[in-house]
């Protein structure tokens, strides 16, 4: 069996890597030969390369424009590779802006294999037009509940078992409030060069300004990729007063911390699962800024963090903006290793809320039976 996956940023990279593995295990002694677009993580888990992403995730229309005219390139000569050595089955994850092309271009050239939009696009930015394209090139399989009601109700098909990281992340053994001088806290500065320019000051600032309450506070900060870790040394170098680690990954530095600061995105799920309490923070540009206010108010947004949009309630605090300031960063971290058990008490709902146990497996198990059934 040979799957191609098209992923485009660090967060599709790992779902890829984690469906891969559900895969294997599935078709036992069978090969399950692994392509795709990606990085150096799924190059690391046994997946054969073709594109590397590195660099080119960005946050929004306005960042991505000017990676526009390369990775349509990128899309027309991947679809025409596909074409002419057509795998067992296409599996595209997130990424709409370049997958949802290459899926289309798939289908307007003749191709009639299997395609799955593993995450489609728009999980809860509503969009009827995209839905429907999506529907029309690829069988959709969303992870949220959400997003199944929103293609149902256009009398579209998708299917829905639940989010993988139910299946993935186990929650750690409680643990009490940390001393009142000490713990130690994540910083999560997000995956992308932008956010590391625009996070790592606040976030140190607000380290420096808690080291004043809790003298022995350490702080342990997740680098997405060794590029980054670059990055977020030479920040790091600015501050030489702070006890500061700086760990390979969200999960990593999420292991030992008694809270955590975390820029929006899949790692603040990945603590409330853990049973890490956080802080959602999140500064773009300011047009960026002002196209989201627009795109949310459309919608009637209301929050931007994925257990708070679950639970459809203000659980984890969202700092955004104008108010991620280091000071509003350093307080809302003080009520929360104060009391911890406050928050962990309202993500109590949150894993039942995103599916069953066994989600990933049911995954794998539908994206495996729709390539024996296509053969």
């Amino acid at each position: 069996m040979r799957v191609f996956f098209s992923t485009g940023e660090p967060s599709g990279e790992y779902h890829a890597i984690e469906l891969g593995k559900a895969l294997r295990r599935r078709a036992a002694s069978a090969a399950v030969e692994l392509q795709g677009i990606g990085s150096t993580r799924m190059r690391e888990a046994g997946f054969d390369v073709a594109v590397d992403t590195t660099g080119w995730a960005s946050m929004g229309p306005i960042e991505a424009v000017g990676k526009i005219p390369k990775l349509l390139w990128i899309m027309l000569a991947t679809a025409a590779k596909l074409r002419l050595h057509p795998p067992d089955m296409i599996v595209l994850i997130d990424f709409g802006a370049f997958n949802l092309r290459l899926a289309r271009q798939l289908r307007r050239t003749g191709y009639r294999g299997p395609i799955v939009y593993y995450i489609p696009p728009g999980a809860w930015l509503d969009r009827p037009e995209q839905a429907k394209m999506v529907a029309a090139a690829a069988t959709p399989l969303t992870i949220f509940a959400h997003q199944r009601e929103f293609y149902a109700g256009l009398g579209l098909r998708v299917e829905f078992f639940g989010h993988p990281l139910a299946s993935l992340i186990a929650p750690r053994p409680p643990r009490a409030a940390p001393p009142a001088d000490g713990g130690t806290v994540a910083l999560l500065p997000g995956s992308r060069v932008s956010e590391i320019e625009r996070h790592m000051m606040p976030l140190l600032d607000a380290a420096g300004g808690l080291v004043l309450e809790r003298p022995n506070a350490g702080f342990t900060i997740g680098a997405a990729t060794p590029d980054l870790r670059t990055k977020i040394e030479s920040y790091v170098l600015r501050r030489p007063g702070l006890r500061v680690r700086i760990v390979d990954g969200a999960r990593a530095a999420l292991a030992d911390a008694d809270a955590a600061w975390i820029a929006s995105g899949t790692a603040v799920l990945e603590a409330a699962l853990l049973g890490v309490p956080s802080v959602l923070f999140y500064i773009t540009s300011t047009a960026q800024a002002r196209y989201a206010r627009k795109m949310y108010a459309r919608i009637g947004g209301r929050w931007i963090g994925l257990p708070n949009l679950v639970l459809q309630r203000t659980v984890i605090p969202e700092l955004w903006q104008e108010n991620a300031t280091a000071s509003a960063l350093r307080e809302e971290m003080r009520k929360i290793l104060l009391d911890p058990s406050v928050q962990l008490a309202s993500l109590a709902r949150l894993r039942d809320a995103l599916g069953p146990a066994d989600a990933l497996e049911r995954i794998a198990g539908f994206v495996y039976e729709q390539v024996a059934a296509a053969s």
